[in-house]
């Protein structure tokens, strides 16, 4: 599933394509035909990122929501426009560009008092400037679930999926089971700058990088990682591979349904 990062670039990618001028909406596959009809050449007024969610605001004549989910995707080509290929949710043709939007968790036209009950019930964007991280603390602090859960929880931070979660608690050096209420608040305030700087990196590079300048591959002298999530991590999928930093083997686990990865030396028991 796409991070937050992803969703804040498609965000700052549809403003400047598509933002102040009127916009050809469409559904070819047809499950969003009616909405698409609601808002088809008016004007796109703005378009932001909450977390995981993708919002295109028309106005009174509402607001676009999409969640990727899985398996949702947007292609983006230049003009002229093609014929579709394949299950295309939604189409928008601009000035100069036209994009496609398949196999989305949710897409869905919204009210705007709608839209606003479904932002306020995300925990802080660490990637969006109004973010207030107290209110995850308090949500943290109360909680005796583990906190690899709790990073994962979008009512608790948003935009934080499976990569973030385990490579921010790998270099702060915190035990991926360590529960919420026994966090300190100074380790909280370092978690939580670590991961706006490397959730903005992952803004501009378009991909998650992780890993110090000292353990690059091209430092280390070993082979650059491969993997279709591309960028250098220190333990997300690299399970019983040896840690960049101590070379003890990677662990995995399950928690809540998703892959955990940690280093057993690193991140020891609290």
């Amino acid at each position: 599933m796409p991070e937050g990062h992803t969703l804040h670039r498609l965000a700052r990618l549809h403003r400047r394509r598509y933002v102040g001028a009127p916009v050809e909406v469409s559904s070819p596959q047809g499950r969003f035909s009616t909405e698409a009809a609601v808002i088809d050449g008016h004007v796109m007024t703005a378009a932001e990122a909450f977390g995981k969610h993708l919002f295109h605001y028309y106005g009174s004549q509402g607001i676009v929501h999409v969640h990727l989910g899985l398996y949702g995707t947007f292609t983006e080509y230049p003009l002229p426009v093609a014929e579709p290929v394949g299950q295309v949710r939604m189409r928008l043709v601009g000035r100069t560009h036209w994009t496609d939007l398949r196999g989305p968790n949710r897409c869905e036209l919204l009210t705007p008092p709608q839209a606003e009950a479904l932002i306020a019930r995300l925990g802080p964007d660490p990637l969006r400037d109004d973010a207030d991280p107290q209110e995850a603390w308090e949500r943290i602090s109360r909680s005796r679930a583990p906190l690899a859960g709790l990073l994962m929880d979008q009512s608790v931070i948003a935009g934080v999926g499976n990569v973030y979660r385990a490579e921010v608690l790998y270099r702060q050096r915190i035990d991926p089971m360590l529960p919420g209420r026994s966090l300190s608040r100074r380790r909280w305030d370092a978690l939580w700058a670590d991961l706006r700087q490397l959730m903005r990196e992952g803004v501009r590079l378009g991909r998650i990088d992780t890993v110090e300048p000292e353990h690059r591959p091209e430092v280390m002298g070993r082979a650059p990682r491969r993997d279709r999530h591309g960028g250098e991590v220190y333990v997300y999928r690299r399970t019983h591979k040896p840690c960049l930093v101590c070379g003890t083997p990677v662990a995995q686990t399950k928690l809540a349904g998703r892959n955990l990865y940690w280093c057993p030396t690193c991140q020891p028991t609290e």
